[in-house]
């Protein structure tokens, strides 16, 4: 969406937001299910998840093709609420949702290829997502083909060097089909974002990069559609787009809490999850 556009309509964003809240009560119970942590982490990347797969992005998971748009989420660990939302796409019936981190079950706690529909690439040891991605936007345009690439990003990926040699390239490659999404949810397994390396300002940091950014409320249905309409924000450049999230958002005791990057909810707090997420 260019100048110009459209304001997304109150009947899109009343159905991202009802998506959204099926897709986050899901991911309450994979964790509680498969007893597994990063529940925080896979919370506060939902709703930019929904406006990608059930507005943005070009694809069909009835008739997948090799010019579909692709996304890959380099925060692996956050997958739960990735299976969540390729489930409720139509990529496959969200009954598999329950072998999710169950010994033989299709769902493995972080994406792996060739188990499920729609996961392209094995992700989880941070810092790669952006430069396979990169390399799949520069191969498409040496074999002049359509279709854009999204990845998404933790902020504490953005420790990483590799994350910042990818985006070099990108950016000297001219990679503007190329779309990086950091999940600015402002915690890490060890503490608070800034505390352990000098992210801020973050999106200055890709701006000096060679990179179109903007910064949204990553929650803010109409911020999120509203940007990636935008895409690209300047010709000839890859975009990023730095969502400001809440770790844990949707379930009110998780929200912001560090701890949640590593507990797993007991009966009774998946109970309560449910209820606020379910309340209308």
């Amino acid at each position: 969406m260019h100048a110009g556009a459209a304001t997304p309509s109150p009947s899109l964003i009343a159905s991202l937001a009802a998506r959204a809240r099926t897709i986050r009560a899901a991911t309450v119970r994979m964790a509680h299910d498969g007893k597994t942590p990063h529940i925080g982490s896979a919370l506060s990347e939902v709703d930019v998840l929904v406006a990608l797969y059930f507005h943005t992005m070009r694809i069909d998971p009835a008739a997948p093709g090799a010019d579909d748009d692709v996304f890959i989420l380099s925060k692996g660990h956050g997958c739960m609420s990735y299976y969540a939302t390729l489930a409720e796409r139509g990529f496959f019936p969200a009954s598999l949702l329950a072998s999710y981190a169950q010994n033989g079950g299709a769902l493995p706690e972080h994406p792996t290829p060739g188990r499920i529909p729609g996961v392209r690439v094995a992700t989880g040891s941070l810092g790669h997502g952006l430069a396979i991605a990169a390399g799949m936007a520069h191969a498409r345009v040496l074999d002049d083909r359509p279709g854009r690439v999204f990845t998404m990003l933790s902020d504490g990926e953005c420790n990483e060097g590799s994350v910042w040699e990818a985006a070099m390239f990108a950016a000297g490659r001219r990679l503007d089909r190329l779309v990086a999404i950091v999940d600015y949810n402002k915690l890490q397994a060890m503490g608070r974002s800034d505390e352990v390396t000098a992210l801020a300002p973050l999106a200055d940091k890709w701006r000096a990069f060679g990179w179109g950014t903007r910064e949204i409320d990553g929650h803010d249905l109409p911020a999120i559609v509203a940007a990636l309409d935008a895409l690209p924000f300047e010709p000839g450049r890859p975009s990023a787009i730095v969502a400001h999230t809440v770790k844990g958002k949707g379930v009110s005791f998780m929200e912001n809490r560090a701890e949640w990057h590593h507990k797993v909810p007991s009966r009774e707090q998946l109970a309560s999850a449910l209820e606020e997420l379910t309340d209308d």
